[in-house]
């Protein structure tokens, strides 16, 4: 029931009304019997600054945010969490008494899910394909998941030297080994693929185009203690997918990434944890 008491969050982005955040969310809500909805709200692109205003000037408690604002809302912000720091991005905001902090849940997703799901990520290697806004966000969140080795494969455009400099600093931070390559690098690709536990595709190859994000060669040589993750969900299985799987490996579609992203903003706002499954039959209905 909604009343004078009701916490206010919501979905920010252009355009927005597809979102199944607030599905995720109010059933969240009500499992937990918080007094809280979620709304949808679609944002020009020039009207960011005022919506931040808004967020603190009504008391909004939070926001999840898609494009175009992941990056452009940033100077706008308090405080961000060190995973948001290191791609200078976030999709969630939690109003802390009008002080805005934000969060990056995307690439995190990814990894819970995986956890979620049994794999044990203490030491593998993990190639992964893509670096734009999702794969930015997943060799970020990777830092924090133990892994051995992270190696990017991106394509040689004019982002390539800046994602290989971001890549460089954040080695200066870490452990972990982390290298890019470039996409049109087959042999590296498939030495690097053969040599990998979790291979994840955050290309937009198998959604918006035709065909496999790896070549015919890479592919064949995927095996059964190999474990593939597409963050596309739309369609749930994509080629890359079904083929992984004739060749015997464990496959993970991006419908975990989305469940995951929006769990660990509702833990960011409420401390509470989001009914996964009930949610999981939510989206898939």
């Amino acid at each position: 029931m909604i009343d004078g008491k009701t916490a206010l969050f919501g979905f920010v982005a252009h355009p927005a009304k597809h979102s199944r955040s607030p599905k995720m969310h109010n059933l969240s809500f009500d499992y937990w019997h918080i007094n809280a909805r979620y709304l949808a709200f679609d944002v020009a692109p020039d009207g960011l600054a005022d919506a931040v205003a808004g967020i603190r000037s009504m008391g909004i408690a939070g926001v999840n945010l898609s494009m175009p604002f992941k990056q452009t809302v940033v100077p706008m912000l308090d405080e961000m969490t060190p995973r948001a720091r290191r791609i200078k991005a976030v999709n969630t905001i939690k109003n802390v008494d009008g002080r805005l902090i934000g969060d990056s849940t995307d690439g995190a997703g990814v990894f819970q899910d995986l956890q979620n799901q049994g794999v044990n990520l203490h030491g593998q290697h993990v190639m992964i394909l893509g670096a734009g806004g999702a794969g930015k966000a997943i060799i970020a969140a990777a830092l924090d998941y133990d892994v051995a080795s992270v190696t990017v494969f991106k394509r040689q455009n004019q982002t390539y030297a800046q994602v290989a400099a971001w890549l460089a600093a954040l080695n200066q931070t870490t452990p972990i080994a982390m290298q890019i390559q470039p996409y049109e690098d087959t042999a590296a690709m498939l030495r690097v693929a053969k040599a990998s536990d979790l291979i994840i595709n955050a290309t937009n190859i198998g959604m918006t185009a035709a065909g496999l994000p790896v070549t015919p060669q890479v592919m064949a040589a995927l095996t059964p203690s190999q474990t593939v993750y597409d963050v596309i969900y739309q369609p749930l299985e994509t080629a890359f997918l079904k083929q992984a799987k004739a060749q015997g490996c464990t496959v993970h579609n991006g419908l975990g990434m989305l469940i995951w992203q929006g769990a660990l903003a509702f833990k960011f706002w409420t401390g509470k944890d989001m009914p996964i499954q009930a949610v999981a039959e939510t989206i898939l209905n």
